[in-house]
């Protein structure tokens, strides 16, 4: 079934995005792309802009995490869409669905010089699934169409399109297709039934979970594998929460003896990558689930990697119908472990000491964050607690980098986070390192009414560096930011409200009156320095 669509060319690209499920765009005002907005404003179609593009890149990339949909980005030429590769990288490290539309100086004078005229493909490139100049207005919708059914089949990914000028202003008529959802690709039978029965005969299996259960809407059948041959869950990234923390398969502290005593490590939908020891789990065999071929290990060789539609495979899995293991003892084994690191936990959550230690906030967080609440982190040191300390209760609430680690995130999946969820608290937790790449972005917030808590972990260094470089050369060098900086006074300026907290025992109220604003509000903590976490000394 087609529909005619005809106007220019910003209103045949709203027309594609909408039929894909497109539902707002993300954008810092340009020129070149003025038919978008347009288009957006006549059709009464959400529009949000920002103070510098990669913002409104991790914006669309907070949509579609969480949202699993596409999320839109509209870029002006040149420097908007330079500024904006940092976080199309992101989404591709991420393998989130986000499209980039990007103004492009007219065709017909290419190369006399037009402002902000540069060819961006060769640049984008290598950190998108596609990327494609389109010279006229009919091709618009065909183009937006394939570039997000490209984005949405796994492995998912980030797209991109040059819009010339004289193409998004001209006026065009062409068929708009029914969209269909990529079909599920089945995994090789032989390759599932192997890693099944590998799974059921262990006698130590662990499963480690990660972004793409939750991209490919895969936690119910997580769940349902883990409790049919009761092996126990840990998470990474939008992988967290996929099993709530009660859940007697859950587990998230016990990981390090998990690890070192397995005897079969099934990694699911996260690559074999420095967070998981580059696939290395000693004399353990290694089952890696994915979604796509393209995503199989090739530096280490796993026993078994089943490629496809991870619903499938996870389903397989529980309806394995060979001998089962039983895994009761392992299990009980591992929660004796994950018990005593909880109470270990518990201990430094409620430390007393000043300077704040990291670890006591994150346990007022825990005190006072819902369990729908929206977590998102930014920063290094001081996001690296969160990890530990903070427990997600349900699945699509975490934000973080992913695995290219680029920082100035925070903003951008803040709005992303918000314009998902108005009824869901959002907190960015940020780094004060971190702050310096996108805090001016607080004014976008507070001018669209788009109230966050942001909760910054003031120490006056860059944490993760500052401590290894002292161990290895016995000085540190630009590892320094000014102590106690007042980036609570920065929101203030910026229209919204914080506060400054300097004693462990003035974080809970300062914590409730930021949830109870109704504004972007920054708590701008003053934590100890010579607290570092752990990883901080290892540079792998």
């Amino acid at each position: 079934m087609t529909e005619r669509v005809e106007g220019h060319g910003g209103e045949l690209a709203l027309a594609a995005l909408r039929a894909h499920g497109v539902r707002e765009m993300f954008t810092l005002s340009g020129g070149h792309v003025f038919p978008l907005y347009d288009a957006a404003h006549k059709a009464g179609f959400p529009l949000y802009d920002v103070r510098h593009e990669q913002s409104a890149v991790f914006a669309a990339e907070a949509v579609a995490k969480l949202n699993r949909r596409p999320g839109l980005a509209v870029l002006t030429a040149g420097p908007g869409v330079t500024n904006g590769i940092s976080g199309l990288t992101s989404a591709f490290f991420n393998a989130s669905p986000v499209l980039v539309l990007g103004g492009r100086a007219p065709q017909f004078r290419w190369g006399s010089g037009s402002l902000q005229e540069m060819d961006h493909l060769p640049l984008v490139a290598p950190v998108t699934k596609h990327a494609e100049t389109v010279f006229s207005a009919d091709d618009i919708p065909r183009a937006v169409s394939a570039a997000l059914t490209t984005a949405l089949t796994p492995h998912r990914g980030p797209v991109f399109l040059d819009l010339p000028l004289e193409a998004v202003f001209s006026v065009g008529d062409t068929e708009l297709s029914e969209v269909a959802p990529p079909a599920p690709v089945e995994a090789d039978p032989e390759e599932v039934a192997r890693a099944a029965a590998l799974i059921a005969a262990a006698g130590r299996p662990v499963i480690i979970a990660g972004s793409d259960v939750y991209a490919g809407d895969a936690v119910d059948a997580l769940r349902a594998a883990a409790e049919a041959l009761q092996v126990p869950v840990f998470t990474n990234g939008m992988g967290r929460g996929a099993l709530p923390p009660t859940h007697p398969l859950s587990f998230a502290k016990a990981r390090r003896v998990a690890l070192r005593n397995a005897d079969v490590v099934v990694v699911v939908g996260t690559p074999l990558d420095f967070r998981l020891a580059f696939g290395d789990f000693g004399d353990a065999k290694v089952v890696h689930v994915v979604d796509a071929p393209s995503q199989r290990a090739t530096h280490v060789q796993p026993a078994a990697s089943p490629a496809g539609d991870l619903r499938l495979v996870l389903t397989a899995f529980a309806d394995h119908p060979g001998d089962r293991a039983d895994h009761a003892d392992w299990v009980a084994e591992l929660r004796v472990a994950e018990d005593a690191a909880k109470a270990r936990d518990a201990e430094e959550m409620a430390a007393e000491t000043d300077p704040i230690r990291p670890a006591r906030v994150y346990g007022e967080l825990r005190r006072v964050l819902a369990p729908d609440a929206i977590t998102i982190g930014d920063g290094g040191d001081f996001v690296s607690y969160a990890g530990k300390y903070l427990e997600p209760a349900q699945p699509g609430t975490w934000l973080d980098p992913g695995p290219y680690g680029c920082l100035g995130t925070g903003m951008g999946y803040a709005m992303g986070a918000r314009v998902s969820h108005p009824d869901r608290q959002v907190c960015v937790l940020m780094g004060d390192g971190a702050a310096g790449f996108s805090l001016m972005d607080v004014e976008s917030l507070v001018r669209q009414q788009l109230p966050v808590v942001i909760v910054v972990g003031n120490n006056g260094i860059w944490g993760l560096e500052k401590h290894p470089m002292r161990a290895m050369y016995g000085y540190d060098v630009a590892a320094d930011l000014q102590p106690g900086l007042r980036y609570d006074h920065v929101v203030e300026a910026l229209g919204g409200a914080g506060e400054l907290v300097g004693k462990a025992a003035d974080l809970a109220p300062a914590l409730d009156r930021a949830f109870a604003s109704g504004v972007p509000y920054l708590v701008n903590v003053l934590t100890d320095p010579a607290d570092a976490y752990p990883r901080s000394s290892n540079l792998a």
